[in-house]
């Protein structure tokens, strides 16, 4: 595996904190930190059956680095949501060593700026509203998603990333 592009010299103060699309080549990093993360329960869950048929947007996913270490990562998946195109975000982690830093919140940020750059409408997660609110997710516009499996629809959140948008009503579809 390469060394990423924003390596520190030896004996230099830690680098600054670089998101970025997500690279072929960090695949297996960012694999690594989803397993540290959530372990195989993660494949129980209902977010795991819709990125089965989901297609990957490595373009929109962003990975948090300093130098050569991987921080953090949000994936993004286009999907449909009762026909329409809208974009699926998860996994999102964070190393347990960072997770106080504040960062978590920039990475899923960024990653909604790059949809909505696309001309996306929406992003759909399964997180907790506490924590994805200070970043623009609700229930409000989630209700009525159908999500593959069992799942807390209360943890079904939706935002909206054209002041137009509306709620989204079906189930998520492969795009």
């Amino acid at each position: 595996m390469s060394a990423h592009p924003n390596s520190a010299q030896p004996g230099a103060p830690p680098p600054a904190l670089i998101l970025q699309p997500e690279r072929p080549q960090d695949g297996p990093l960012v694999d690594a930190l989803i397993e540290r993360a959530f372990g195989p329960g993660r494949y129980v869950k209902a977010s795991e059956r819709v990125r089965e048929f989901a297609t990957f947007a490595p373009e929109l996913s962003v990975c948090a680095w300093s130098g050569e270490r991987l921080l953090g990562c949000a994936r993004m998946w286009h999907v449909r949501v009762g026909g329409q195109p809208v974009m699926f975000l998860g996994p999102f982690a964070v190393e347990q060593g960072e997770r106080s830093a504040g960062f978590g919140a920039r990475l899923v940020a960024r990653a909604c700026e790059a949809a909505q750059a696309t001309g996306a409408t929406h992003v759909v997660l399964v997180g907790d509203e506490p924590y994805f609110s200070r970043v623009g997710f609700a229930t409000a516009l989630g209700r009525q998603v159908i999500l593959p499996g069992p799942v807390d629809q209360r943890r079904v959140l939706v935002r909206a990333l054209t002041p137009d948008a509306g709620e989204l009503v079906g189930p998520i579809e492969p795009a």
